[in-house]
């Protein structure tokens, strides 16, 4: 049988969705075990958390780099390219190995298996990772953790950056049930790092971890990041003493996802996969992360941000604030689109004080709101807010009246990036984005 064009691959995969959001892990294990188990054949760093996963993993990733391991990044979801999930020292997965793989996955799968999208492209990551003989695997926890299709590892140190409310469908709708979702990734005798969470949330954790004798390592109490931002900031860990450190990711917020980071090297480091000092030095200058607090355009300022959940929102009003005290002259105009499972009025309560136009949009997905839905939700709470039918009408309405000291900030989705980022490239999207 030929292997299918990269293009035919990924709507084979967009198919997958048919299946929808199974949380369990006898298909990915089958699916796995029939190709040789290759997630057995490299160490692995797991990150889970609500808000700030995929930055950790990101900058864990670029330390472990500048060391000269060379390194695996699996993260979901991709904004514009279905390769950015699946990484090697930083470059995408290629066209041709994703179709070959993909083929090869299929085969194995007959005739009793029906793996999700997700499981299919986590096990897709696994194969790749195991071709590329990395040295070290990063692995960003996809939806929870228990059931999620990366929790067939059995890592070197996991790590836990936040909790919050999301997913309330699948996870639960309190902080408890949401935290022993997220405590699912922890494994005997594994050492797990807790980034800055509720009493509540931790109390979950730490019960989950002492219960299978894993080591557990606290933000504030066992390793910190201090500084006003990553510019210039210095860490303090359990072991490790960093001073002068600068990454280009923005938000004070990012010193918590910094601090989780170093942690996870350090325990990496004493496991065997070394990183020096210079490497972490190196490694967070060259740092990229895109869709968090990223700048693609300037005079207007235009900034994406894949904020989705409440928690997320209060750092981007924090960060908008902030912008506002050193830019008086500006003003403030988001552009927000949401899934219909979100909650746009807790999502907008702590932004509204800070933005002086809303304008509300639909990424193009069938379970995205529409722009009059949300007004409909949001009427009470943003009467002016504008709508417009797609991201490209909202783009437009909001740079005819920006000034060249405005700034617009696009946020509510990651799916919504996504699309603005294309439109600024001038490039499609891959269809599949979920």
């Amino acid at each position: 049988m030929a292997t299918m064009t990269y293009p035919a691959t990924v709507q084979f995969l967009y198919s997958l969705q048919q299946h929808g959001i199974k949380l369990g892990l006898e298909t990915i294990r089958a699916l796995l075990a029939r190709v040789g188990d290759p997630q057995r054949r490299y160490p692995v760093l797991h990150i889970g958390g609500t808000n700030g996963k995929g930055s950790t993993a990101a900058m864990t990733a670029s330390m472990l780099q500048a060391a000269g391991h060379r390194v695996g990044l699996y993260t979901s979801p991709h904004l514009i390219d279905f390769r950015e999930r699946i990484r090697v020292d930083g470059a995408m997965i290629p066209e041709a190995r994703v179709s070959e793989l993909v083929e090869s996955l299929r085969a194995a799968a007959v005739p009793d298996l029906a793996p999700t999208f997700f499981e299919f492209t986590t096990a897709l990551a696994f194969q790749y990772f195991a071709e590329c003989r990395v040295d070290v695997a990063v692995l960003e926890v996809g939806l929870g953790g228990r059931f999620d299709a990366t929790n067939v590892v059995v890592p070197l140190a996991s790590a836990i950056t936040t909790i919050g409310l999301d997913h309330e469908a699948y996870l639960g709708s309190t902080i408890e049930a949401i935290a022993f979702e997220k405590a699912g990734i922890i494994k005997p005798g594994v050492p797990v790092v807790l980034g800055r969470m509720d009493a509540s949330a931790r109390r979950v954790i730490v019960e989950r971890a002492s219960a299978v004798s894993a080591p557990v390592y606290l933000l504030d109490r066992d390793f910190c990041c201090d500084g006003a931002s990553t510019a210039d900031c210095g860490y303090a860990g359990m072991r490790r003493r960093e001073t002068h450190l600068a990454s280009p990711l923005q938000g004070r917020f990012q010193l918590d996802n910094l601090a989780c980071a170093l942690a996870l090297i350090e325990l990496a480091d004493e496991a065997g996969v070394k990183v020096p000092d210079a490497a972490v030095r190196a490694g967070l200058q060259q740092v990229a992360w895109e869709g968090r607090l990223e700048v693609i355009a300037h005079a207007p300022t235009v900034m994406v941000d894949g904020a989705h959940n409440p928690a997320a929102a209060h750092v981007l009003a924090d960060f908008l604030a902030g912008w506002r005290r050193t830019n008086q002259a500006g003003r403030i105009t988001l552009i927000v689109g949401m899934m219909r499972d979100k909650h746009p009025q807790e999502f907008l309560a702590p932004l509204l004080p800070v933005l002086d136009t809303l304008i509300l949009t639909q990424a193009d997905l069938p379970r995205a709101s529409t722009g009059s839905e949300l007004r409909a939700l949001l009427a009470d709470v943003a009467p002016a807010a504008q709508v417009t039918s797609t991201p490209v009408d909202a783009m437009a309405l909001a740079t005819r009246s920006a000034a060249p000291s405005d700034l617009i900030c696009v946020t509510g989705s990651l799916m919504l990036v996504g699309e603005i980022k294309a439109l600024f490239r001038g490039c499609s999207l891959s269809p599949l984005r979920g």
